[in-house]
């Protein structure tokens, strides 16, 4: 069947999502050869600046989108919280396997079991704002690195805890490391958290057909809604914005979407959820219920409702 190269970044997690896709792609195309590309990305080059001042999201995907485009790869692995709200025209989701547990989670401590002033590590300003709405008491620090690098920090003391996605110490084999998972009521998850998101070129025929074999139809329709919610608030993981979607099992069809939007001390925080059929309708209308509720009057937010779909 030929040989289908997949780009990819080089940290673990990011090889080991590659790896299951690459199995994925092999048991429903038998005799088909896959071929990681390593693509070493801005935000691996630099680990230690905070997101924001070099770029936001799009550090973690720009260069492997880049070798897809440029013929390098077929198709490109990404965590789907990585990406940016939106995706140039000529690319496309070839596939959003089966979503594996989109919860964030704690190592180092639990939620309730953290001191007063504990300090918790994390990089995301979701994050930080639904946890300072929780126990306003702690302190954050930033904290970058692969998930060895963050782990260890929370292992060794040198702070209470640090939060992680589930799902990437699940990939990893390293679960039994979690001390706690917060559940979503808590803290909403990142649009795209826990799943993965295969893309390829609009244009090549054939590698769509193989990638929509391992596509699960309802993660990917939540990740639709999910990614309409960030993109009409203009979201990443440097701002507040938080949206998370699954299926009705009543209905099947039906999702229900919740989203997220605060400031970021964690004193102003908005949420809500709305249901719908139609994966970016829902999402968009997540987004202006959002801002009429109050987004808008946050800092940084204001000027988005005008353009609210």
């Amino acid at each position: 069947m030929g040989t289908l190269r997949l780009a990819t970044r080089g940290s673990p997690l990011a090889l080991r999502q590659a790896e299951l896709v690459a199995d994925l792609l092999r048991q429903a195309h038998p005799g088909l050869e896959i071929e990681p590309l390593v693509v070493r990305t801005q935000g691996d080059r630099d680990t230690t600046a905070p997101l924001d001042q070099i770029g936001g999201q799009g550090i973690f995907v720009t260069e492997v989108e880049a070798a897809v485009t440029d013929g390098r790869a077929g198709a490109a692995v990404h965590s789907a919280k990585d990406m940016t709200s939106v995706m140039p025209d000529h690319l496309v989701f070839g596939a959003v396997p089966r979503r594996a547990d989109p919860r964030d989670g704690l190592v180092g401590s639990t939620l309730a079991g953290l001191p007063a002033g504990g300090v918790v590590a994390t990089g995301s300003a979701r994050r930080r704002a639904q946890l300072a709405a929780l126990r306003p008491d702690l302190v954050f620090t930033d904290l970058r690195g692969n998930m060895a690098r963050r782990v260890a920090v929370a292992e060794d003391g040198a702070v209470s805890a640090v939060v992680v996605a589930v799902a990437a110490l699940e990939r990893l084999g390293w679960a039994d490391r979690l001390s706690d998972v917060l559940d979503p009521v808590d803290v909403l998850p990142q649009s795209g958290q826990g799943a993965i998101a295969v893309q390829c070129r609009a244009d090549d025929a054939v590698t769509r057909r193989l990638l929509a074999a391992i596509d699960h139809e309802p993660s990917h329709r939540a990740l639709r809604a999910e990614r309409a919610v960030l993109a009409a608030l203009g979201g990443s993981c440097t701002v507040p914005v938080g949206a998370f979607a699954e299926a009705e099992e009543a209905t099947g069809r039906t999702l229900r979407v919740s989203g997220l939007l605060a400031s970021g001390d964690g004193h102003t925080v908005i949420r809500l959820t709305r249901r719908g059929d139609d994966p970016d309708a829902v999402g968009a209308e997540v987004a202006r219920a959002l801002l009429e509720g109050g987004g808008a009057a946050i800092e940084g937010f204001g000027g988005l409702l005008d353009d609210a779909p």
